[in-house]
C-alpha cells in the first residue's frame, strides 16, 4: 500500500477588491493572496478497492461528493482513468467557512497528492487546469506564496515573497455564507477600493508598511455591518499592536500583522482568553519551496 503525507496551507487576502458582477452570475476580483503557516494535514492511501473513502476529524463535515477533497479525487481518478481506491484522511485545523479558504486548500492538495501517489508526473500548469474545474480559489492553492488573482480568482501572477511578518488570526463563533456577502454587495455605494497596485508596488520594494498601509477588502462592507464583532476583533487587534488588521475573503476571520514576535504573542493570549475568538492562532507567512512551519 503506498501513502502520501502533505500540508494544506490557508490564505488571507492582503487585498480584496470586486470589479463587477459578470453577467453569468459570478464576480470579477482583483486579489492579493498569501499563503500562511496554519495548514490542515492529508494522508492518502491507495486500496485495493476502486472506491473513494473520505474520513475527517470534523464530525459535522461531509465525506461523500459534497467534500472538495473527494470532488479532487473523483476528477483525477477519471481524468486519467486510475483503477486503485484510494483511502484519505483529512485533519481539519484551518477554521471551517472562514474566508481562508480551506476547503479550496484540502482540494488542491489532494490533486498535488495523487500526482504523486500515481506517478503522473503533471505540470503545475496541468494541476492548474484540473483546479479551476473544482473552484476558483483551488487553483492558487495549487501556486501558493503571494500571487496576484483576478478574473473569478483563476487568473493567477506570481509575485515577489511579502516581507516577513507575524500573523494572528482570529475566527469568531459565527459562520457566514459567501453566497450571502456576495448577493448583498452593492458595488454602486461602495467607495473605499483597496489600492491593489500600490500594495504590489510596495511588496515588490519590500515596504511592509508602505503596503499594509494600503489594505482593504469590500467584503467588509457587508460583513462587518451584519457582524459587528467583526470590527471589534480588528479594533483589538490595532489596540494590541498589529500594523494592520483586516477580514479575510468573505469572513469572519480576522487577521493581523506584527513585526514584533513578542508583541504578536501577547495579542495572541490576550485573544485566547477574550470572547471575542472561538478559534485563535499566531503563525507566519509561507512562501514555496521554504521550510516553514507554524
Amino acid at each position: 500500500m503506498d501513502i502520501v503525507k502533505l500540508k494544506a496551507y490557508a490564505k488571507i487576502n492582503l487585498g480584496l477588491d470586486v470589479i463587477k458582477k459578470r453577467e453569468d452570475g459570478y464576480h470579477e476580483v482583483r486579489m492579493i493572496m498569501q499563503t500562511i503557516g496554519l495548514y490542515d494535514k492529508i494522508s492518502i492511501n491507495t486500496t485495493n478497492h476502486p472506491s473513494i473513502k473520505v474520513k475527517t476529524n470534523l464530525h459535522y463535515l461531509p465525506t461523500d461528493k459534497n467534500n472538495l477533497v473527494y470532488k479532487a479525487a473523483a476528477l483525477m481518478k477519471e481524468t486519467f482513468q486510475i483503477k486503485a481506491g484510494v483511502y484519505i484522511h483529512l485533519e481539519k485545523r484551518i477554521p471551517v467557512a472562514a474566508g481562508m479558504a480551506g476547503g479550496s486548500a484540502d482540494a488542491a492538495t489532494t490533486l498535488y497528492g495523487m500526482n504523486r501517489l500515481f506517478h503522473l508526473n503533471l505540470k503545475t500548469e496541468e494541476l492548474l487546469k484540473l483546479a479551476v474545474q473544482i473552484g476558483a480559489d483551488v487553483p492558487y492553492c495549487i501556486l501558493r506564496g503571494t500571487a496576484l488573482s483576478e478574473g473569478i480568482g483563476e487568473i493567477l501572477t506570481p509575485l515577489p515573497p511579502f516581507p516577513a511578518c507575524y500573523v494572528l488570526i482570529v475566527k469568531p463563533n459565527i459562520n457566514v455564507s459567501t453566497k450571502f456577502v456576495y448577493e448583498n454587495l452593492h458595488l454602486d455605494t461602495v467607495t473605499n477600493h483597496p489600492d491593489i497596485d500600490g500594495i504590489m508596488k510596495h511588496i515588490k520594494e519590500q515596504d511592509l508598511y508602505g503596503a499594509s498601509k494600503l489594505f482593504g477588502n469590500v467584503l467588509e462592507t457587508v460583513t462587518e455591518k451584519e457582524y459587528p464583532i467583526i470590527t471589534d476583533i480588528k479594533n483589538k487587534m490595532l489596540e494590541n499592536g498589529a500594523i494592520v488588521s483586516l477580514m479575510s475573503g468573505s469572513g469572519p476571520t480576522v487577521f493581523g500583522l506584527f513585526d514584533n514576535v513578542k508583541t504578536a504573542e501577547k495579542a495572541f493570549y490576550e485573544f485566547k482568553v477574550s470572547s471575542l475568538g472561538k478559534q485563535v492562532y499566531l503563525t507566519n507567512l509561507f512562501q514555496p519551496n521554504t521550510k516553514q512551519s507554524i
